[in-house]
């Protein structure tokens, strides 16, 4: 799988960006479409993600710091998938990867926030939240 994401940019803060992710290459039945967010000296965050399993959109996921404020979304046949993002402040600032994960997430389970269990990662997009 390749991953594409696009639509980052400058904002200021109280404003609002929608994150793209495009995939190409083979496509699977069961996956999990995470976003993350790196800045400089740090690993990569968990922002979001959403399951998909035969075609439909299953569960959503989002980090505490995203919850009520960013929703992700997709088109399992378009293969694109979007993070809209809302109420940015400057602490949204970084580089914002999609990324995927085959398989699903059992009930209780938090495996989708660990970088390490994705499988394919687009190049990242830069988000500055700044007046």
């Amino acid at each position: 799988v390749q991953l594409q994401a696009s639509g980052g940019g400058l904002v200021q803060p109280g404003g609002t960006l929608r994150l793209s992710c495009a995939a190409s290459g083979r496509a699977y039945n069961s996956y999990i479409l995470g976003w993350f967010r790196q800045t400089p000296g740090k690993a990569r965050e968990f922002v979001a993600a959403v399951s998909f399993y035969g075609g439909r959109n299953g569960e959503k996921f989002y980090a505490d710091s995203a919850l009520g404020r960013f929703t992700v979304s997709g088109d399992d046949a378009g293969r694109t998938y979007y993070l809209e993002m809302n109420a940015l402040n400057p602490g949204d600032t970084g580089i914002y990867y999609c990324a995927v994960a085959l398989g699903q997430v059992s009930s209780g389970r938090t495996w989708y926030k660990d970088s390490d269990e994705y499988n394919f990662w687009g190049q990242g997009t830069q988000v500055t939240v700044s007046s």
